[in-house]
């Protein structure tokens, strides 16, 4: 009876087809490979908990079933979702499956994607085909290069556009090193500014070229925005604190509030610590910036100087040095902390081309390396979600003054939330 069950389920597959057993064959391997990526984030983040002492990073399911194209044709999967409980930003991007690319399956979506994360012009036919199917056919290597002079020339009109009567809440800020590099100075990365609209929405504000921590980079955007517009400087801007940005802002835009990215300081000063002793450190620094209030964040903040000082004082001076900046986001909507903490909204987008490990040595033109970065982030940008609570926007512009996340005028004074 076994056996004859082993030829009857053989014969089931063999109905299916050679290339229906090997599409079977992709999807379990795609699944598997994408299930080890999740393990990799879940066991990164196993050590942070919610004050409850649950995990914070947790599975949270999949995401609606859908066709990855490959040479084998249309292969069915479904990508795990992963839930931030505490409410920080994280989330699960997969480099086999990310978010945007493989759903839309344009061209204006995957061959940028494709450059930036250091494919060859040369090998750019062969993984087209894999991605694309059908509709990567035609695509020789001078139709690519009018392509990528199209979108050079749709980054320079757009880097033209008026910006006058635009206001932004929030900016996102960073330098992102990608596996393409401009062939003038290979130190130069992508310079990118996303902001918060009245309404809310994530829109691109800024994607240009030039030297992460330089100051006169960063001041040749910001008044190129002002030239073009821009009167009205951002509430607050969010980036990591080692780029020249911030020295440029202060020029620029004096009055704008700055809020540390708690992302990038968590592994700068993990880096600072033994290994054996960074998931105690981290469990600590996110009892700092989950506090309900400034006042519970200064306190666990004086703990984590406390108990580390004496033995890692780099790792103390690296938190302490931006003290104020790390707490910015308490004068903001509590709605919007999630948001404002982190830069999340820039670093999702980017998960899957950044720059990890050694350069590739593929480089392109100034304008090309402009013109694919700005594609990538266009296509990107139809499918960013806007923040929670839009309304709060209109609030802060009113010059509504938050405290602790709420509004000043709806908060007790200190004696009495004692007493409540």
């Amino acid at each position: 009876m076994e056996k004859n069950t082993v030829i009857a389920g053989g014969m089931g597959e063999l109905g299916l087809g050679i290339e229906g057993i090997l599409r079977r064959a992709a999807r379990s391997l795609i699944e598997q490979a994408i299930e080890a990526e999740v393990a990799v984030l879940l066991e990164e983040f196993a050590t942070v908990r919610m004050v409850d002492g649950r995990q914070a990073v947790v599975r949270n399911g999949h995401l609606p079933e859908r066709e990855i194209m490959t040479a084998l044709g249309p292969v069915p999967v479904k990508v795990p979702k992963v839930r931030d409980r505490s409410g920080s930003g994280i989330k699960f991007n997969s480099v086999l499956a990310p978010p945007y690319v493989r759903k839309s399956r344009t061209v204006a979506a995957t061959v940028p994607w494709l450059y930036l994360h250091g494919v060859s012009s040369g090998h750019m036919q062969e993984a087209l085909s894999i991605l694309l199917g059908d509709e990567a056919k035609g695509l020789s290597p001078a139709v690519l290069g009018r392509l990528k002079a199209e979108w050079a020339q749709e980054y320079a009109h757009w880097q033209h556009r008026s910006l006058q009567g635009k206001r932004y809440a929030y900016w996102w800020v960073d330098g992102i090193y990608t596996n393409l590099r401009a062939e003038e100075d290979p130190r130069i990365c992508l310079l990118v500014i996303i902001g918060v609209t009245a309404e809310g929405k994530k829109e691109l504000v800024s994607v240009s070229d030039g030297l992460r921590e330089s100051k006169a980079s960063w001041l040749e955007i910001l008044r190129d925005l002002q030239a073009r517009g821009l009167e009205t400087a951002p509430l607050l801007a969010i980036g990591d604190g080692a780029m020249g940005f911030w020295a440029a802002l202060d020029e620029a835009y004096p009055e704008t509030g700055q809020q540390r990215c708690w992302v990038h300081k968590t592994a700068n000063i993990l880096n600072e610590l033994p290994k054996a002793q960074q998931s105690k450190a981290k469990a600590a620094l996110q009892e700092i910036w989950m506090a309900a209030n400034r006042q519970a964040a200064e306190k666990a903040l004086d703990v984590f100087v406390r108990n580390y000082q004496a033995k890692y004082p780099k790792a103390v001076a690296k938190l302490e040095k931006d003290r104020a900046e790390l707490l910015a986001f308490y004068d903001f909507p509590a709605e919007h902390w999630r948001h404002i903490r982190t830069t999340n909204a820039i670093e999702s987008t980017f998960a899957t081309v950044r720059h990890r490990t050694t350069r590739t040595k593929n480089c392109v033109s100034r304008s090309s390396f402009l013109g694919l970065g700005f594609k990538m982030l266009q296509q990107a940008e139809k499918r960013w979600i806007g923040i929670y609570a839009p309304e709060k926007v209109l609030q802060l512009f009113a010059g509504v003054k938050f405290i602790d996340g709420i509004p000043a005028n709806l908060t007790l004074p200190d004696d009495q939330q004692t007493a409540a």
